[in-house]
């Protein structure tokens, strides 16, 4: 457009003589030595503007392309929904905190935060809420740390800490502590108070061998180790939870491996009339003896079913070999099977345990099911479904280690039990202490009271097998009468009481 103007500009004074005076006549059509000066200046001016513009012009295009680059990189370092550094820049940092050791008497702070129950805000107000209690938890732990503390969100709900130049381990503490008080304060989220807890796992450098990778890998260590708990709490890492996290890793590899290849079988312990001393039943027990390990205890490999979800494979598995071992046996001879906890949790159990032993050929009545009391305050409608459809089918329901948990009549009255199994612990200190004595023949009485049967767990002697006798305690569990065996020696037990009868 300039250019045009310049052009325009002069071809006027190529082609009118802007100079003339009024009254002479104009000289040949031709410019004038006196017209160049002005020529040239316009021209000039003119280049000038042009040359300020398109400076001007070129200025503004860095700067858009400066602040665009700005950005893009603010967005490879930034959490797009917190606004918080993502992990690309936690990396840096914490490669800065690696190469830069802290000053002497001070430490580095690293520390993994992940959130309690966040699941649950997703599944029950949805994910927008579940958005809200991210943004709220990353501006709750940036006003808990210091100034030129680093507060990363790392995915889902974890964040990461990078507290540099610290006083002491007690300062990462505080630190820690100022997070978690700040966390569960109350907030507003999809209209409903909440409060939000988190567990917090802390590595402190320098430590021999520190990358960025083991820094993280340490914290997450110790953030396994404070989850377990269930509330806001922190913990320190350290060799010996390191030591134990490796172990745990170990054994889940190892349990998937043997579930697999149906390693994990069931042993049997009887379960015997005390008036008569005849077996009346078999507990099935599970044991996983491993190559090199040895014997691995149930609770360890249980809990790790528990953990990863394999529970109820583990459980089919049992019971599908247990039922075939049933089979063999006298059929007034019934079959006790321990449900977990979780396994209660699911609504459709009931069902599918009918399925299984349906397809094993395992008549319904010559089954019992084993819970524990705790296991029916997780989730009780849940529970009420799973057993309703099991006592339905003809199924026995035994609550196991009865006086040790929720004791309650409530449970006795509202789950329709079958029997009552008094916790071992109680059986064995009877001729030791008066009130265990006291408790032993308490819940006896309950139980026959209420039309219920009565198993006493961990008889050793003969002592605690007359004094239940006495109480009247029907039935007896425990190492004085055998202690858990393979499903082939199931049957010589049998063999053997018919030649005991014999003799």
């Amino acid at each position: 457009m300039l250019i045009g103007a310049l052009l325009v500009s002069a071809y006027v004074l190529l082609e009118v003589d802007v100079f003339v005076v009024e009254g002479v006549k104009p000289a040949a059509e031709s410019i004038e030595a006196d017209e160049l000066p002005i020529l040239g200046m316009v021209l000039s001016v003119g280049l000038l503007l042009f040359a300020w513009r398109r400076m001007r012009a070129q200025k503004q295009e860095a700067t858009a392309r400066m602040e665009a680059q700005a950005k893009l990189r603010d967005m490879a370092f930034q959490d797009a929904l917190t606004g918080s550094p993502n992990r690309r820049c936690l990396i840096e940092r914490l490669s800065m905190a690696v190469a830069s050791p802290p000053a002497a008497g001070t430490v580095h702070a690293v520390m993994v935060i992940d959130l309690n129950g966040f699941k649950r805000i997703n599944d029950v107000f949805g994910h927008g809420a579940g958005d809200q209690a991210l943004v709220t938890t990353a501006q709750r732990v940036l006003s808990a740390i210091r100034d030129g503390d680093m507060v990363a969100r790392i995915g889902g709900d974890e964040f990461v800490i990078v507290a540099m130049q610290l006083p002491s381990s007690e300062s990462a503490t505080g630190l820690a502590l100022r997070v978690l008080e700040a966390l569960g304060k109350p907030t507003m989220i999809a209209g409903v108070e909440q409060r939000l807890s988190a567990g917090i796992g802390i590595c402190l450098l320098p430590f021999d061998g520190a990358t960025p990778d083991e820094t993280l890998r340490r914290a997450d260590v110790a953030l396994y180790k404070a989850k377990t708990t269930g509330q806001s709490t922190l913990r320190f890492f350290d060799d010996a939870l390191d030591k134990q996290v490796r172990e745990r890793d170990e054994l889940e590899r190892e349990f998937r491996r043997a579930l697999a290849a149906c390693e994990i079988q069931p042993f049997f312990q009887p379960i015997v009339d005390l008036e008569t001393s005849k077996i009346i039943g078999f507990e099935a027990l599970a044991r996983w003896r491993h190559a090199t390990l040895g014997e691995i205890p149930p609770e360890r490999f249980v809990a790790v079913a528990e953990d990863i979800g394999l529970i109820t494979t583990l459980s089919d598995q049992l019971l599908s070999m247990s039922c075939k071992a049933a089979l063999t046996w006298p059929e007034h001879v019934r079959l006790s099977f321990n449900l977990s906890p979780v396994e209660l949790r699911d609504i459709n159990r009931g069902q599918s345990l009918l399925d299984l032993i349906a397809k094993n050929g395992l008549s319904p009545k010559r089954l019992e099911v084993e819970i524990t009391e705790s296991a029916l305050v997780r989730d009780m409608n849940a529970a009420r479904c799973v057993l309703g459809t099991l006592r339905d089918a003809g199924i026995s329901i035994a609550l196991d280690d009865f006086g040790t948990g929720y004791s309650s009549l409530y449970h006795l009255r509202n789950f329709k039990l079958d029997r009552i199994k008094i916790d071992r612990s109680f059986v064995q200190s009877m001729q030791k202490e008066r009130e265990s004595a006291e408790i032993v023949a308490a819940l006896v009485g309950l139980g026959t009271g209420l039309g219920l049967a009565v198993t006493a767990e961990g008889i050793e002697g003969t002592t605690e097998e007359d004094r239940l006798r006495d109480l009247g305690c029907a039935q007896g569990q425990g190492f004085l009468f055998s202690r858990a065996v393979s499903a082939a020696e199931t049957n010589q037990m049998f063999a053997d009481e018919v030649d005991h009868r014999c003799a």
